[in-house]
């Protein structure tokens, strides 16, 4: 079973989009911030409610999805 905790789905929270740990911080702007540049310190820095294996596992999820390998539980189906 993949290990993903840290990425969560809530329609009620930026329309269901990928988010780190419930919070309104998606995963599409945490790889927006590293394919920009950012460092995982300096995005940490920028966004302290974010932990280093918040980044990490938001890399995680684009490869796995980047592989086709991702497959919802349907609690967790994204909106």
């Amino acid at each position: 079973m993949l290990d993903l905790d840290r990425i969560t789905f809530d329609p009620k929270i930026m329309g269901g989009r990928a988010c780190i740990r419930g919070m309104r911080i998606t995963v599409a702007l945490v790889l927006n911030l590293l394919s920009s540049g950012m460092t995982p310190a300096e995005i940490t820095r920028d966004y302290p409610p974010l932990e280093l294996d918040d980044i990490y596992q938001a890399l995680r999820y684009a490869e796995l999805l980047a592989q086709d390998r991702v497959e919802f539980m349907p609690e967790q189906q994204p909106a």
